[in-house]
């Protein structure tokens, strides 16, 4: 357990923050009845966290106040709803209350988070309790009182989950929906995130419940938008001026600032313009986002799509063949390239199959996702294993698990491969000379050889050897001619017991891939 929280351990928070919001965007976008049953906290906390989790990346602070700074200013920029609003002033609490503290005890922690509370607060026109608001307040009560930090954090947890199971009894939307409220449960997942982080891995909130229903929640605003935009070169005066001006156009009214310079806004109304001209009056408006509530509901064709990245069009058929949209990735995959391929899946989740370690290293590094859309993507390194993976895909299923399925899936797949050398080199095996055919598993040369089929039969005996049921073989097309043939036979007398998969790749950039699961 963590005595104290460090630079380190704060990263580490915000990227299992941000991976459990992916994790359960679509349970939390489920239960969204209030204040507007639109369906997008989930989704908002989530774009809100990766923004800050993306400042981060740009800026690489090694100090705890650095890295809280980062994200504070990073959540504020890139704050998506009123969930989001909220979320980024509690780290602006978190961020401003250790500023100055090299590592972080129980008590420092506890502070931070009376701090969040008063900022979340003061952040919302019209406070309601029910909502993430009495969520943080029962957390911030409970974190005070102790120099252990993983005590306070397992109180203000603890504390957190409870206020959040209360919700339903204190706003009555919540309790005839049969749901808790969606914004306080994202708190309690980022809190939850933190206890992880703190006390080993140890996580203590149950999942989110659900409506009884389809889950299909139907937009009950009496306003028809959600403007929100960044205000600069303004005071507070003038900031007071505007939140009053926004609270005569609508509801959902918070104006809210980083501690330095900029300023959020967001506000749930029917006059676009008038919104927009009052943040004008105070000062300068950039980074405008509007959304008519009633078009989001429709914003995505289906829920989830399956997209795999393949060198050749024949090995896309057979992805496409299996259901999964197909990218054939060139020479550059570019970030326009992964938006437009995201774009056009028309999915609000998607989930990436790069099928070899350098696609997905540059879907990683890029950082794309597609408008509103959110992006996953399963580590793997050979199209073998994407096909595990694809073979495990279930929509119907929880979406965390589903996706957590198709990742043990591919990496439980053993992955070879025959090649053809073409310099001379020395391997774990001996030495190769151009023209050797070198079997390669999990990535290591294993064998060189000098006949490609007795090549392709001792690959299999050696993935085999420590057990197997499926094989599956991607040949190139290129490969000689009765390679498949060969090896089907071999396993036929050699390995009975074992189902065997083959099937044309196209240009693989090998003679042969196998997978054995």
């Amino acid at each position: 357990m963590l005595r104290t929280l460090t630079a380190a351990a704060a990263r580490r928070w915000a990227d299992l923050g941000l991976a459990a919001l992916v994790a359960e965007r679509d349970a939390i976008d489920r239960i969204n009845v209030y204040p507007v049953a639109d369906g997008d906290t989930g989704t908002n906390l989530l774009q809100t966290m990766r923004a800050a989790v993306e400042t981060l990346d740009a800026v690489e602070p090694d100090t705890l106040g650095g890295v809280l700074d980062a994200l504070s200013k990073g959540a504020l920029g890139g704050a998506c709803g009123n969930s989001g609003v909220l979320l980024s002033q509690a780290l602006r609490g978190i961020a401003e209350s250790l500023r100055d503290v090299a590592e972080a005890d129980g008590r420092a922690l506890g502070a931070a988070l009376v701090r969040a509370d008063g900022l979340a607060r003061q952040a919302v026109a019209e406070p309601v309790e029910g909502t993430v608001l009495s969520v943080l307040r029962a957390a911030a009560r409970a974190a005070v009182g102790s120099d252990e930090l993983e005590v306070v954090v397992h109180e203000a947890t603890r504390a957190a989950i409870g206020a959040l199971a209360a919700t339903p009894a204190q706003l009555a939307v919540l309790s005839d929906a049969g749901v808790v409220d969606a914004g306080g449960r994202g708190l309690v997942i980022m809190l939850d995130a933190l206890h992880a982080v703190v006390r080993d891995g140890e996580w203590l909130a149950p999942k989110a419940p659900v409506p009884g229903d389809s889950g299909v929640l139907e937009h009950e605003s009496q306003y028809e938008y959600e403007i929100m935009y960044l205000l600069a070169d303004t005071d507070q005066d003038r900031v007071s001026a505007l939140r009053e001006a926004l609270r005569g156009l609508g509801d959902c009214v918070s104006v809210v600032g980083d501690g330095g310079a900029s300023w959020a806004v967001h506000v749930h109304c029917d006059e676009i313009g008038a919104a927009i001209e009052a943040g004008i009056d105070a000062g300068r408006v950039h980074k405008i986002k509007v959304t008519r509530f009633a078009d989001q509901q429709a914003a995505f064709a289906r829920d989830v799509a399956v997209l795999a990245c393949v060198p050749d069009r024949a090995l896309g058929e057979l992805f496409a063949a299996e259901g999964a949209d197909v990218l054939v990735v060139g020479a550059e995959l570019s970030a326009d390239w992964l938006r437009e391929a995201f774009d056009s899946t028309g999915a609000a989740h998607v989930v990436v199959l790069p099928n070899d370690a350098e696609t997905a290293a540059v879907v990683e590094r890029s950082g794309v996702i597609g408008e509103g859309q959110d992006v996953v993507v399963v580590p793997m390194a050979s199209p073998v294993q994407g096909l595990a993976a694809l073979a495990v895909h279930d929509p119907s299923r929880r979406r965390a698990d589903d996706q957590v399925a198709m990742a043990e899936a591919a990496a439980a797949t053993r992955r070879g491969e025959l090649r053809i050398a073409d310099a001379e080199a020395l391997t774990w095996v001996g030495r190769c000379l151009p023209g050797d055919v070198l079997g390669l598993i999990d990535g290591e040369v294993v064998l060189i050889g000098d006949d490609v089929p007795a090549a392709a039969r001792d690959l299999a005996t050696r993935m085999l050897a420590i057990g197997g049921e499926l094989l599956t073989a991607l040949v190139q097309a290129d490969a000689p001619e009765g390679l498949p043939d060969a090896l089907a036979e071999h396993l036929r007398h050699a390995h009975p017991e074992v189902e065997f998969a083959c099937y044309p790749g196209g240009d693989l950039g090998a003679l042969l891939l196998v997978g054995v699961e």
